[in-house]
């Protein structure tokens, strides 16, 4: 039975993976601080391949950014319950380093859901210095380059916390609106309005 473009994709190493769904190296290889002139690497990476610095890196970052969010929610802030989501077999990540120091990454994975083959972005995080850079918009379009570069994918996806305006805000301005398959409102009995905690957000790559 032929392979579908996910089940393709998700089945590659990274150098033909970079080889196939990513423009050439030279174009987001490397970023420079527009602030600081800093120069920094950007680099590919299978959830299985990061070096333990790296995950801790990456997980620092994720604890940093949005445990807060999380322990404001009714699941909670559990991060080995997070650890391990972070190594989930088809995850990949795009980290942004500092010579050694990774101090920026959004990860993702070709995936189906809903029936639909789409490219899921799980994280996306920078340490502070990297905020209000330009930076966090020009991962999420060479992810979105990615996702058109895999046959049938329709769109991109992400969770958003709701009582994160400031994302919320960032991912409008990307394109980025309320997915069908969202978690709508729950109306109790007595006529009150409850809000889901997280909104699903996709973008077309038609």
């Amino acid at each position: 039975m032929e392979k579908d473009g996910i089940e393709a994709a998700n089945e590659k190493g990274l150098e033909a993976f970079m080889e196939e769904y990513l423009p050439p190296r030279e174009q987001w290889g490397s970023w420079t601080h527009p602030k600081t002139g800093d120069q920094y690497e950007v680099a590919l990476s299978a959830a299985s391949g990061l070096s333990d610095a790296d995950f801790e890196a990456c997980f620092q970052l994720i604890e940093l950014t949005s445990a807060e969010d999380y322990k404001q929610s009714k699941a909670g802030w559990k991060p080995s319950a997070k650890r391990r989501e972070m190594k989930l077999l088809d995850l990949k990540y795009f980290l942004v380093k500092r010579g050694s120091q990774t101090e920026g990454f959004v990860s993702f994975m070709p995936t189906h859901e809903d029936g639909y083959p789409v490219i899921y972005c799980y994280e996306i995080h920078l340490a502070t210095t990297l905020r209000g850079t330009g930076l966090a918009g020009a991962l999420m379009r060479l992810l979105e380059s990615v996702g058109r570069r895999i046959p049938e994918t329709t769109k991109m996806m992400l969770t958003c916390f709701t009582g994160n305006q400031r994302a919320a805000q960032f991912y409008a301005k990307l394109g980025y609106s309320e997915d069908e398959f969202s978690p709508k409102p729950r109306v109790l009995r007595n006529g009150t309005r409850v809000e889901s905690e997280y909104v699903i957000l996709s973008k077309s790559l038609s």
